[in-house]
């Protein structure tokens, strides 16, 4: 994302978070039946210690212009795996969730060559069936 660097990158602005304990890890897809969300099928992974404060602004490169979907957790027990219990989840274009991962068509995002601004907003559970923003002012 630096100034002048050639090809395709998602500039990932990531909000919502419901404490800084653990890592956040942002992860992009191809929108294919078998790659969508599929174990070890993630194109780039980048993952890093939470800030102390405040939102998030990672940059990740992408393999070139196209449709991706963007994965960010907030892994807070630091395992590595989605605890649906406890760690926050989100995607580009932040649709809203429910118990099950949401299909691509909802997550897709178009990106040119350059760097493409993207803002997720993190979900938790909140109560025994529901998952979404802390802040319902985040909700669409």
């Amino acid at each position: 994302c630096r100034p002048g660097a050639g090809g395709a990158a998602a500039l990932i602005t990531v909000t919502g978070f419901k404490d800084r304990q653990g890592r956040l890890r942002l992860q992009n897809y191809r929108g294919s039946k078998d790659e969508y969300l599929a174990s070890g099928k993630y194109l780039r992974r980048q993952e890093m210690d939470m800030a102390a404060a405040g939102e998030m602004t990672v940059c990740l490169a992408l393999p070139g212009p196209g449709q991706y979907a963007i994965v960010a957790l907030h892994d807070r027990d630091t395992n590595g795996k989605l605890s649906v219990w406890s760690d926050g989840i989100g995607f580009s274009n932040n649709p809203r969730l429910a118990l099950a991962k949401p299909g691509p068509e909802k997550t897709l995002h178009e990106f040119g060559p350059g760097v493409t601004p993207v803002k997720i907003v993190m979900n938790y559970r909140r109560g025994l069936l529901s998952v979404g923003p802390l802040d319902q002012d985040d909700w669409r």
